[in-house]
């Protein structure tokens, strides 16, 4: 079974690569499926500019010849690929296993394109908990005594991010019945989340679903950037 994921994701990921033009500004996510994604587009010896989501990406893809860039001075990146830990039927997303979803988020929103690259493991019929979290590490301990209020919000055991924020996650109350649109705009509205793991099906392109029949291309719509 596990190779048969590997598989999926391989196939979905160099399925993204081909997607990338040459001259193109290229954002790169973060996971596993991410690790596919680099040797398939350095096989392709792209003349293209690359923004790494996490210093793991940013270290893998340069250590293959990728040229990477910091994200500073660049307002609009062509086409971002990325992984997932949940796909719904309407398009709605989990990311944030990996602790890099801020990043992820805004490298996404910038990119004309955002491509989503998953095994047929990830699908679900509805996102479900827990939705990782990052939080300002200023007033951390009552945010998460907030956040309690939509079920059980856990700081987790890992390091500070990148920028400094501490790593969550919340299995939502599903007493409460809330539509993930619901979720994601009242944890927007909380001071202290820097970001969450509700991705919207807005602001994604496609979906590309490896299986071990082959690649499923399944279309969402066009971010408006």
């Amino acid at each position: 079974m596990a190779s048969d994921i590997e598989h999926e994701k391989r196939l979905a990921a160099e399925a993204a690569a081909t997607m990338v033009d040459p001259g193109s500004v290229v954002g790169l996510g973060t996971g596993s499926t991410t690790a596919y994604l680099i040797p398939a587009l350095a096989r392709r010896g792209l003349d293209a500019i690359f923004v790494a989501t996490s210093p793991a990406t940013a270290a893998a893809a340069t250590a293959l010849g990728l040229d990477v860039r910091p994200f500073h001075g660049i307002d609009r990146l062509d086409i971002a690929i990325d992984g997932a830990d949940q796909v719904d039927d309407r398009g709605w997303l989990v990311k944030g296993g990996g602790g890099a979803h801020t990043r992820e988020k805004i490298v996404a929103a910038a990119a004309r394109r955002f491509v989503v690259i998953v095994s047929s493991d990830k699908l679900r019929r509805v996102v479900e908990g827990p939705v990782p979290l990052e939080l300002a590490d200023f007033g951390a301990d009552a945010t998460l005594r907030s956040l309690r209020a939509l079920g059980e919000a856990r700081r987790r055991d890992a390091p500070p991010t990148p920028d400094g924020g501490v790593l969550a996650d919340l299995w939502p109350d599903t007493g409460t019945g809330l539509a993930p649109s619901e979720l994601a705009r009242q944890l927007d509205a909380e001071p202290g989340v820097v970001s969450h793991g509700l991705f919207p099906p807005a602001i994604t392109a496609v979906v590309i679903v490896g299986t071990n029949d082959g690649v499923v291309h399944r279309a969402v719509t066009a971010p408006a950037v």
